[in-house]
Parts: C-alpha cells; sequence; structure tokens
C-alpha cells in the first residue's frame, strides 16, 4: 500500500470517529496553541487552530439546549409515574 492510499485510509477512519456535528468542552490548550477538548464520543484528538474547522457555541444555543435538556428531564419523570 502506497503512503497516498495510507493517508486516504486514515483520513476515512478519522471522518468516521468525528461526523459531522461531533461535541466537545475545551479542557485545555497547549504552548503552540493545540486545542483538546473532552469530545462527547470519549476521543482525545486535538483541533490545529487554523488548520481544522470547528465553532464555539453562541450562549443562545447553549441556553436552548439546557432548557430542552430541563423539559425532556420534566417528561421522562412524569413518565415514570
Amino acid at each position: 500500500m502506497d503512503k497516498l492510499e495510507q493517508m486516504r485510509r486514515k483520513s476515512e477512519r478519522i471522518k468516521k470517529m468525528f461526523p459531522p456535528g461531533t461535541r466537545g468542552t475545551v479542557d485545555d490548550v497547549d504552548d503552540i496553541g493545540t486545542i483538546f477538548p473532552k469530545w462527547d464520543n470519549g476521543s482525545g484528538l486535538g483541533l490545529v487552530y487554523g488548520e481544522d474547522r470547528f465553532r464555539r457555541l453562541t450562549p443562545e444555543e447553549l441556553e436552548e439546549e439546557r432548557l430542552a435538556a430541563e423539559q425532556e428531564a420534566r417528561n421522562d419523570v412524569g413518565m415514570q409515574m
């Protein structure tokens, strides 16, 4: 297998591990600026600022998710009674 094919296969494996929408919370930034989130899927892959594509969620998005989670929790409690 040539080098290009190895790189392509590695890229495909990473794409499967990190589908669009993979989420994480920034845990650390190292001395060269690599961002290390705690990914929701358990991975430890870092992000290279300026090279990798990612975005920070807005306060409005975070609040919307918090409210949705609260509503879901209330619905779960109601279903258990």
